[in-house]
């Protein structure tokens, strides 16, 4: 075959791979999203109450501005 038409398969090969691999990482995130969500508000009260602390509501608001502040970085 002509080398210029085996450089365009290849191309059209690492396109094509480049986008199913987009498509299925994006799938597994989502699934792993799913099965394991990010720290809620309920979830922090609840591991404060287990580590003997009585969290108020401003602690909590706190401690999730902080996680977000941190995400964002």
């Amino acid at each position: 075959m002509n080398t210029s038409i085996w450089i365009v398969i290849v191309v059209i090969a690492f396109i094509v791979g480049m986008v199913l691999g987009f498509f299925m990482a994006r799938r597994s995130m989502e699934t792993y999203l799913k099965k394991n969500p990010p720290i809620s508000e309920d979830m922090m009260r609840s591991m404060m109450t287990s580590m003997g602390q009585k969290p108020s509501q401003k602690k909590l608001n706190q401690l999730m501005a902080q996680m977000k502040n941190q995400q964002n970085n």
